[in-house]
């Protein structure tokens, strides 16, 4: 078997993409959402986390564990790395900070038009929203007692700084994009827009999503190497979370 004939093996179809995406987010999601409904006993934050840690997570990096196993022989996270160059960690860190820079800059840019072509919808249907769900209403926090707003942030630390954000890259930007690298330089950029609107818990925030994750993507792509993107998402998922927290505390 030749190199070429090999490398088409491991391809995927657009179908078995789409499902490997949107089933494991549509479980959670819609779980998440039922099991809010039925409680308020801890926040919706917290609740979201545990339900990726116990459903989303594992199902993402299991398909990597196990088509490694099937390829490789053994279970290890071979398939995210199937295209992958070594780079010093001082340029991949070099690649993150500018990555997360012009993030800030589309922040004050695409952010608040964004905002103002999705109002109409959002506006409408922000009052059918129980106030639960919304991970930046503070004042609904208060109502939680010091120990679960602890666990609260350690929680969202952890799994939005440093799980999170490693499982989503070996998978989105490691094994998903390798999988479709028929599409050529298209790949980045369809797994960018699969990878947004996977977030079906954050429906309004496509737009950024795209903006800021496409360039990391892209040059992810080119580099062959994910650790690009993954620090860039690490940083990206940093700042929010020292946003949530510092709001915890200053109520």
């Amino acid at each position: 078997m030749t190199a070429n004939n090999a490398d088409t093996e491991k391809e995927i179809s657009l179908l078995r993409l789409l499902c490997f995406i949107f089933i494991p987010t549509s479980i959670l999601t819609i779980i998440y959402i039922f099991i809010g409904f039925l409680q308020n006993k801890i926040p919706s934050l917290l609740l979201f986390f545990l339900l990726a840690v116990i459903i989303l997570f594992p199902i993402e990096i299991g398909i990597v564990l196990y088509v490694s196993k099937k390829e490789y022989g053994s279970y290890s996270l071979k398939s995210s790395f199937f295209f992958h160059n070594k780079m010093s960690w001082w340029k991949i860190f070099l690649y993150g900070f500018f990555l997360f820079a012009f993030a800030g800059l589309m922040s004050v840019t695409i952010v608040p038009l964004e905002n103002f072509l999705l109002a109409p919808i959002s506006n409408h249907l922000a009052p059918l929203i129980p106030a639960y769900f919304d991970w930046t209403n503070m004042e609904y926090l208060k109502q939680y007692s010091n120990d679960i707003l602890l666990l609260t942030c350690i929680g969202y630390f952890v799994l939005n700084v440093i799980v999170g954000p490693i499982v989503e890259e070996l998978f989105f930007r490691g094994y998903l994009t390798s999988r479709i690298r028929r599409f050529g330089n298209w790949a980045p950029f369809i797994i960018t827009v699969l990878f947004s609107l996977y977030h079906l818990w954050l429906p309004f925030n496509n737009l950024f999503r795209i903006s800021v994750f496409l360039p990391a993507a892209f040059i992810a792509w080119k580099k062959k190497n994910i650790y690009i993107s993954m620090t860039f998402h690490c940083m990206c998922n940093l700042f929010s979370t020292i946003g949530f927290i510092t709001a915890v505390y200053s109520m």
